[in-house]
């Protein structure tokens, strides 16, 4: 039945204005508002939705992952921006996952959803 539809992703943030800077400006991601929601517009005509949320609560989860050909290159450049990646105790001084499966390492955005790149 929905086969052909064309479904996307969204999700909550609390500070519409912060993730729009952040989204747009810090990852470089194009950026458009409409109504007071913002959509991502992501390559491969991925766009994603994010919304207001006075009640906003984080994702414990990843809810998107930027695949990259350089790991080392991309946290460089991320970490050059101010983005902060998250020190857990399983990843090496630069944030990255190098255990199992591909590269990755996580961040958070204003919102304090988790986010991650990882080498493709």
């Amino acid at each position: 039945m929905l086969e052909h539809s064309k479904a996307f992703s969204g999700f909550s943030v609390d500070d519409p204005a912060a993730a729009k800077q952040f989204y747009g400006q810090t990852l470089g991601i194009p950026v458009s508002e409409e109504n007071g929601l913002l959509t991502l517009h992501l390559a491969g005509d991925r766009d994603t939705l994010i919304y207001p949320k006075d009640n906003h609560i984080p994702a414990t989860f990843t809810i998107l992952n930027f695949p990259v050909e350089d790991i080392e290159s991309a946290v460089d450049e991320l970490v050059a921006r101010g983005v902060q990646f998250e020190k857990y105790e399983w990843v090496d001084e630069k944030g990255i996952n190098r255990r199992g499966g591909p590269p990755i390492a996580w961040f958070k955005d204003p919102a304090g959803n988790i986010l991650s790149v990882l080498q493709d």
